[in-house]
This record gives C-alpha cells, sequence and structure tokens, in this order.
C-alpha cells in the first residue's frame, strides 16, 4: 500500500521552501565568486602582460626585433644587450647610486616625519592646522615649480652634482608627506595613555620612544618602504641635480640609452629588466612586513 501524506491546515510547514532559498543564495554567492575569480585573473594577465613582452625582447636581438616584432619569440637567445648595458652606464655605479640615497632618504625622512608629526598631533603646537595645511600644499606643488630654487640652493651650499643633494631635497619633501599622514594620526592617540606616562615620570623623550613608537611603528614601515620606492624611482630632480656619471642613479641612466635618432630597444629592456631586479627583491623581502604594517594599521 502506498503511504499518502497530508497537511493538515494550520500545522507548520517543513523547511522545504528555506532550504531552496538557502540553495539558491548559495549558487549565486558561488557564481559570483566564479565571476569575481575570471575578472581578477583577466587583470592579473593584463597586468603581467608588460612584464612579459620586456622580458622577450630583452633577450631578443635587433635584428630578431626589426624583424619580427615586439610580440614575437626569440629566435635566439641573445644576452649582448644585458652586457652593453652593463659596460656602457655602469651599472653598479648607478645601483648604489640609488641604494644609498634612496636608503638614506627613506630612513631620515621617516626619523624627521616621526618628530614633527609628535610635535604637531601630540604636542599641540599653536597653529596646528595651518601647519598641516601647509604641508598638504608642499605636497601638491609640482617638481618643476621646486627645480630652480633647489637647484641654485644646492650651488650655494656646495652640494651641486651630489647625492647628498638628493639626500637633503627628498627627505623634505617625503617628510611633509609623512608629517600630515602622522600628525592625523597621533591627533586621535588615546590621552588617558599619555597622561598615565607622564604620572609614570616619563619625560617628553620617553613617552615618544616608549608610548608612542610601539603604536605607530606599523605605519613607520610602511612609509619607509613607500619612501625607500619613491627616491628609488624619482627622475626629473636627479637628472638636474646630478651630472657627471659617477653621481647618477638608476632612472637616469636608463634615459641614457634613448638617442636623438635611434633607440636600441632590446638593449633598453634588458637595462629596464635589470634596473626592476633590485626593486623587486626590496619589495618581496619587506612584502610581510607591509602587510603587517597596513593591517595593523587599519585595526588600530
Amino acid at each position: 500500500m502506498a503511504a499518502v501524506t497530508e497537511t493538515l491546515p494550520g500545522a507548520p510547514t517543513t523547511g522545504t521552501g528555506e532550504g531552496e532559498r538557502r540553495g539558491r543564495d548559495r549558487f549565486h554567492r558561488g557564481a559570483l565568486r566564479w565571476v569575481l575569480l575570471v575578472v581578477s585573473a583577466i587583470v592579473a594577465l593584463l597586468m603581467i602582460a608588460p612584464f612579459v613582452i620586456m622580458l622577450l625582447n630583452t633577450f631578443k636581438s635587433p635584428d630578431d626585433y626589426s624583424a619580427h616584432g615586439p610580440l614575437s619569440w626569440p629566435h635566439e637567445f641573445y644576452t649582448h644587450g644585458l652586457k652593453v648595458f652593463w659596460d656602457r652606464v655602469d651599472f653598479p655605479v648607478k645601483l648604489w647610486n640609488s641604494i644609498w640615497t634612496s636608503g638614506l632618504v627613506a630612513i631620515f625622512g621617516v626619523a624627521l616625519s616621526l618628530l614633527s608629526a609628535f610635535a604637531i598631533g601630540i604636542g599641540r603646537v599653536r597653529g596646528r592646522l595651518w601647519i598641516v595645511g601647509v604641508f598638504l600644499l608642499a605636497n601638491m606643488l609640482p617638481q618643476e615649480v621646486l627645480i630652480y630654487p633647489l637647484f641654485r640652493m644646492m650651488q650655494d651650499i656646495g652640494l651641486n652634482n651630489s647625492g647628498w643633494s638628493i639626500v637633503l631635497i627628498f627627505t623634505v619633501i617625503q617628510a611633509a608627506f609623512g608629517t600630515y599622514l602622522l600628525s592625523s594620526v597621533l591627533g586621535t592617540f588615546p590621552r588617558a595613555l599619555l597622561e598615565a606616562a607622564s604620572l609614570d615620570g616619563a619625560n617628553r623623550w620617553q613617552i615618544l620612544w616608549r608610548v608612542v613608537f610601539p603604536v605607530v611603528r606599523p605605519t613607520l614601515s610602511v612609509l619607509l618602504i613607500f619612501f625607500f620606492i619613491w627616491t628609488w624611482n624619482e627622475f626629473f630632480i636627479p637628472l638636474v641635480m646630478l651630472t657627471t656619471n659617477d653621481t647618477q642613479t638608476v632612472p637616469i641612466a636608463l634615459a641614457s640609452l634613448q638617442g636623438d635618432r635611434m633607440l636600441d630597444v632590446p638593449t633598453l629592456n634588458a637595462g629596464t629588466l635589470v634596473s626592476l631586479i633590485p626593486t623587486l627583491i626590496f619589495f618581496l623581502f619587506f612584502q610581510r612586513t607591509l602587510t603587517r604594517g597596513i593591517t595593523a594599521g587599519a585595526v588600530k
């Protein structure tokens, strides 16, 4: 005999309708995830494509490039372009100049940003809003406006054609941004924590290094990485300030490969690849620090 089930009027219904709705929601969420995954993969490929093309043209001879174009596979493993770039621009000297100038700018810029932001955000100096506005305005000024007075200033103090001119200029420029950022962060620092440290006998210097610095250290690590990369990529001011081969940096070395009437594309790609490797290593080495700094700042 076949069992017949009836649903009495007013009896509670089963969870079939709710289960179907949950199934549909799960299906839509799963479909949305696949769409986002496909879009992310396409964006990633578009971002990687220029680097792949650069890598192909690095190991391609000039004749091969002229005959088959930039998108073809190299017909031979051509490494002479790397040697030409290395010898023509004296790359080890350029690399060292970029490393020590960018490193000092990152360290000095972060230190100056912390001290200035501590005075503005926690010290509560008079005219705090006006000072922060000046720092914001300094970040908006184009380098073309600053180049002439900066060049004359470096000449007057005897630092023309010296890497120290780059260190001084970009320490101030980067510290302007760092001060603007940190002053807003320290302006919301818990006053109760500062008052407790003062009651325990801590002076201003001890409050800075034992109370404030541990809290903002993740943000400082992010600024350190950004200041290094930003200074490394600078071109216009170093091009004007540094006039000889023994003081110039990596971006200027790349620009020297471009002539008035001829451009050796494989050599330029080889130089770009060699110049990209140090910054890539630096980013991979500090990637965890950057991630922790951003997430810690978001949590705080």
